[in-house]
């Protein structure tokens, strides 16, 4: 049995990408926001050490370079330029929103570094950001009456069209449900938020759920890719035995000043470097001397620190038998992040009408080859706001032509019947 649901936006995916895009569309139209599994599995949840933001104006130019010189000047300029100069009225949405970024004692916002940062802009919450955000967002998006979250229910295809001018379009999106079957969204407007990669790899930082659906859905229906072989790996996850989700170990700690060690206790690289220079490096230094890990020594960061910002990091540690403030920890990288996916303009709609794709799922450029740290909460955001805007630009755009269709076959009707100066002012909204 096919259920079928009208509604005037369907969003598959319910991490920060999904919930603000949903967020920032009126309260007067209906959307629908589906999650895979629980709403909770989405990667967002995850990201620990913050979301960048323009600290000054002054900051403009090194922020834009630092994106470029880590993605190796393969970014999109326009992209870059469009995410740097939302990023403070995005962070000043997310504190209205009831976010909690760090503070200095004189109540202005706290700053981190991270690698192949030139100065501190890196708002954050703890070392569980990520989970900070999302959650206050869920929180909004639950209040708004006219947005339903459907859990356990899986994108499976979309549903294609035709507009008014023939042209190919996406008409809504096809998904599983375990207890209804088959539920067709009939939609004006689909959006893919569904996240990375990270579980098609044997070690990821991601949940295993996100096997890179949209980019299958949209492959199968013609959709533009962009850059499938842009995958990042981090540097520093909690090296372990067990099966599962490798734990991550935030950049941010390399930022306060935590170093890496060889098995003899040396030093062999610059922490603060991009992510796949420093996860080259330790590949390199493993292969050398032939071990399955190295070391991250949190000995050059004050106590302080490793408790109030790394607070979760410690406890994980704790829980595998590693004390950060005792001694250091082994790590390995891991697959961590998808640069390329579903390619998009700067509206994030793709190259099928009225499709669009937002997060990690979505290639906008801003990335370039490689990421850099904590810029992909601040991208996901940003280009979410962009296709709710875009969305509701061709909604209204589509209701004018319609408007303005009714109107103008009205006008020749009249005047082929009359040349009543009383009849054209009705036709033409003039009152006498």
């Amino acid at each position: 049995m096919v259920r079928r649901v009208e509604c005037d936006v369907v969003i598959a995916g319910c991490g920060v990408a999904g919930l603000y895009c949903a967020l920032n569309l009126p309260s007067s139209i209906r959307v629908v926001l589906l999650s895979k599994t629980d709403v909770e599995s989405c990667d967002s949840m995850l990201a620990q050490g913050g979301i960048c933001v323009l600290h000054d104006q002054d900051d403009y130019e090194s922020f834009f370079e630092d994106t470029l010189k880590a993605g190796h000047y393969e970014n999109r300029l326009e992209s870059v330029d469009i995410m740097i100069r939302s990023s403070q009225m995005v962070i000043d949405d997310l504190v209205k929103r009831g976010v909690r970024f760090a503070r200095k004692p004189d109540g202005e916002l706290d700053y981190t570094r991270e690698g192949a940062h030139s100065r501190p802009r890196i708002v954050y919450h703890e070392d569980i950001t990520g989970e900070e955000i999302t959650t206050h967002l869920l929180s909004c998006v639950r209040r708004r009456p006219n947005t339903t979250i459907m859990e356990s229910t899986v994108m499976t295809d979309i549903l294609e069209g035709y507009d008014q001018h023939g042209r190919r379009v996406c008409r809504g999106m096809v998904a599983g449900d375990g207890r209804l079957g088959r539920v067709e969204f009939h939609a004006p407007a689909t959006v893919m938020a569904t996240g990375g990669i990270g579980g098609l790899y044997e070690h990821s930082t991601n949940f295993p759920i996100l096997t890179g659906d949209g980019c299958r859905i949209a492959a199968e229906h013609g959709v533009l890719l962009e850059h499938m072989d842009y995958v990042q790996i981090h540097p520093t996850t909690l090296f372990t035995e067990k099966p599962g989700r490798a734990f991550l170990i935030s950049e941010s700690a390399r930022g306060e000043g935590a170093i890496l060690l060889n098995d003899a206790g040396e030093r062999f690289t610059d922490e603060l470097q991009p992510r796949d220079v420093v996860s080259a490096a330790i590949v390199a230094e493993m292969n050398r001397t032939n071990a399955n890990h190295v070391w991250l020594s949190f000995e050059n960061v004050p106590e302080t620190v490793v408790r109030n910002h790394f607070t979760h990091i410690r406890e994980h540690c704790l829980e595998e038998g590693y004390d950060i403030l005792r001694a250091p920890i082994p790590v390995v990288p891991a697959q961590h992040y998808f640069m390329g996916g579903i390619h998009v303009n700067t509206d994030s709609e793709t190259t099928l009408p009225h499709l669009f794709a937002v997060g990690e799922t979505a290639c906008n450029g801003v990335h370039g080859r490689n990421r850099l740290a904590s810029n992909s909460l601040l991208e996901s955001i940003v280009f979410a706001r962009r296709a709710a805007d875009k969305i509701m630009h061709d909604r209204f755009a589509d209701d004018a032509a319609e408007q303005l269709e009714d109107v103008t076959r009205e006008f020749n009707h009249v005047f082929s019947h009359s040349t009543s100066v009383p009849d054209l002012a009705t036709i033409a909204g003039i009152n006498r």
